[in-house]
């Protein structure tokens, strides 16, 4: 059985190492300047056959005697040439059959094209005339042959302008269209040649990748099942023994920064062998099927390196369902890109020892035969990191940043659900910059405290000019999210509120810090919608009045009392059923009849009206709490939660915080300690997304 393995990867070794100097030297064999130096000669090759001068020169005496006197001449054209006066000699045509001109014949010019037959030269113009004259004293003035007068250009200056600078022009117009049309695809001169190439990118033993898995943090289930895929390339054996094969493919799928590319990375880093990685786009040209023939090219190489990895990043560039938005009878060329693509990854001749790794945030708009098995047998999820992957990640990205010793990364991540690991990784260097605009040594607490408001709310503007009356509307909207956050028993916690300006139009906002859980029952997500709409009804209560400040708090209540009703069933009128529709199958028509659609709309309404006369209620019944923290709020800008215990007086429910269950198991939290929450607005599937807003944003 060794012997046997043996003799099969043998063959593979020594194949690939003649390729590795073949390659630049079938690249030289063939460079696409040969093909401009051809059409330049061809030109200037054109102008001598056609524009080259042929006439002979003869005395001036042969031309009066054997022309001239006896009255051959037609015409003659006398122009300045070099230092000289040179004198063309047109003959009769009649005249030209005779056997005197047999001399002066030429195979190019003479009796077939226009141009002089002879030329002699004189020493200036007025010579010229002279001799003429001399010569002609006793012919009849009628049939005297005076020479005409021209002005031309030197020989260099009528080629430079003719023949040279044309030629250049078109070279260089040439050349740029090449270019711009090969797209820098292949290298060299041949672009337009090597447009059909791939263009994916090689790491091997000489361009090794860096990334390791220990790089990678907060990914533990992905990394262990791409790390089984690494192991069946370094030990095949311990796999094939028991009959196993390893998958053909996996796709990463997750949301936007949670390292799917890093996770690729990390493979290339580990895997010992070939790794071609490009992007979904890389196959995209506006050339009719270039993208079919770069992934033909692609797996051909791949196939001469195998056993080998090919990663694809945003793979939904090229893999998206076929036959949804395409043009009637039109050729579309992503389906002809993916057709070629299901083809080589699993077709008729597919060979093995190619393993696909491909990253999407859009598995939905995938097309269904990409992802069965064969293909893609391993669909990896990778969500956002939960509390322990936080910290992993926190400590990565904290290793080359010098902190106090009172930085905590399980503090920070449990200040941060709901934050990926990119934005974890921006919260650390934006820490380091604050530290260093401070002129500080070490990058301490409230540095990342600050990072993580900045990251969150946007960059503070103490400056901008608000006047009296609109903070006053500020300091009451964020008072009465914080009322409603804090005697409302399923509504998240209120741990800072600010009327500090942030970002573009965030004129004050609220932050919360809410127990990370799954599911939400149908009271958690009412309340959480009384605590959005806090800062609304504060308003109309105490002014009487409504501000637009409450434009990104009926958004949010408004997806949500939408997917209670459509999406999980939560509405007795209108039933348990869901209308969810993630791949878009019903095409924008609407899964139910129009007077459905009135009663969503009706209970919608119901729910918001309802959520809204609760919250009024409250606040009604709390009015002494909301004028009391809304002067506060006038008078320090930024309350704490221990400012909302003085005011407030303790939360009158025992339910704790994921902070106090995780880094303390206590229900005291100082200022120092406390974080901002992911904002987190996104799909109405997730209504954590919507009932945990991390700020109100003001108009």
């Amino acid at each position: 059985m060794k012997e046997k393995e043996n003799l099969n990867t043998k063959p593979k070794l020594i194949k690939r190492i003649p390729n590795i100097p073949k390659k630049p030297q079938k690249g030289s064999k063939f460079n696409i300047f040969w093909v401009y130096a051809a059409i330049i000669a061809g030109i200037i090759l054109l102008q001598f056959l056609f524009n080259t001068d042929t006439s002979k020169p003869i005395p001036y005496r042969t031309f009066e005697t054997q022309m001239l006197l006896p009255g051959d001449v037609e015409k003659i054209i006398a122009y300045k040439y070099e230092d000289l006066v040179r004198a063309d000699v047109f003959i009769k045509k009649d005249k030209l059959k005779e056997g005197k001109y047999d001399a002066y014949r030429t195979k190019n010019n003479f009796g077939s094209a226009e141009g002089p037959t002879v030329y002699f030269n004189a020493g200036s113009m007025d010579a010229l005339d002279t001799q003429l004259k001399n010569s002609q004293k006793d012919v009849p003035e009628a049939q005297q042959v005076s020479a005409v007068k021209e002005t031309r250009q030197s020989t260099f200056n009528s080629w430079f302008f003719t023949v040279i600078i044309p030629v250049l022009l078109f070279a260089g117009f040439w050349i740029f269209i090449m270019r711009k049309m090969g797209g820098g695809a292949g290298g060299g001169g041949g672009q337009i040649f090597n447009i059909g190439k791939s263009k994916a990118t090689l790491f091997d033993k000489e361009s090794q990748v860096n990334v390791t898995f220990n790089d990678v943090a907060g990914l533990e289930e992905a990394k262990q099942e791409v790390m089984e895929i690494v192991d069946f390339l370094k030990n095949p054996k311990k796999y094939t023994n028991l009959g196993g094969k390893i998958p053909k493919g996996a796709l990463l799928v997750g949301s936007p920064g949670t390292g799917k590319t890093l996770l690729a990375k990390a493979v290339a880093g580990e895997a010992q062998v070939p790794f071609f990685s490009l992007s979904g786009s890389d196959f995209v040209e506006m050339f009719v099927g270039v993208g079919a023939s770069r992934v033909r090219d692609l797996f051909k190489q791949a196939k001469d390196k195998a056993p080998c990895i090919i990663f694809i990043d945003e793979v939904d560039a090229i893999g998206r369902a076929r036959g949804k938005n395409s043009m009637m009878g039109g050729n579309d060329e992503r389906e002809n890109t993916l057709n070629q693509l299901l083809v080589e990854m699993d077709g008729f001749g597919t060979d093995s020892g190619i393993i696909i790794l491909a990253a999407t945030n859009r598995p939905d708009v995938l097309d269904t035969a990409l992802l069965r098995p064969g293909r893609f047998d391993r669909q990896i999820s990778i969500d956002k990191p939960d509390l322990v992957g936080r910290e992993q990640i926190f400590k990565v990205h904290l290793k080359p940043i010098k902190t106090d010793v009172i930085v905590d990364a399980k503090k920070l991540s449990a200040q941060t659900p709901g934050f990926a690991g990119a934005e974890i990784a921006n919260v650390c260097n934006e820490a380091a910059l604050i530290a260093a605009r401070r002129n500080k040594e070490t990058v301490d607490m409230q540095d990342f405290q600050d990072a993580i408001d900045r990251v969150i709310g946007g960059l503070e503007k103490k400056n901008k000019i608000i006047s009296p009356e609109e903070k006053r509307i500020v300091a009451y909207h964020e008072a009465g999210h914080a009322i409603a956050g804090w005697f409302l028993e399923h509504a998240d916690p209120l741990v800072k509120v600010s009327i500090v300006p942030r970002g573009v139009a965030a004129l004050g906002y609220a932050q919360y810090l809410p127990k990370e859980q799954f599911l939400y029952t149908v009271e958690q997500l009412t309340d959480g919608m009384c605590m959005t709409l806090g800062g609304r009804v504060a308003e109309d209560i105490v002014f009487g009045k409504i501000s637009t400040g409450a434009q990104n708090d009926l958004e949010r209540i408004t997806k949500l009392s939408y997917a209670m009703v459509t999406i999980y069933g939560m509405n007795d009128a209108v039933g348990n059923v869901s209308f969810h529709d993630p791949q878009n199958e019903y095409n924008f028509n609407k899964p139910y009849s129009e007077k459905t659609s009135e009663l969503i709309d009706l209970e919608v309404r119901k729910i918001i009206s309802g959520a809204y006369d609760r919250t009024k209620q409250l606040l009604t019944d709390k009015r002494e709490g909301l004028e009391k923290l809304a002067q506060k709020l006038l008078e320090k800008e930024i309350l704490f939660q221990a400012d909302l215990e003085e005011i407030l007086g303790k939360r009158p429910f025992e339910n704790r915080t994921t902070y106090d269950e995780f880094v303390n198991g206590t229900g005291d939290q100082t200022p120092a300690a406390e974080g901002l929450i992911h904002s987190g607005v996104g799909e109405t599937t997730d209504p954590s997304a919507v009932i945990s807003p991390a700020k109100s944003e003001e108009a």
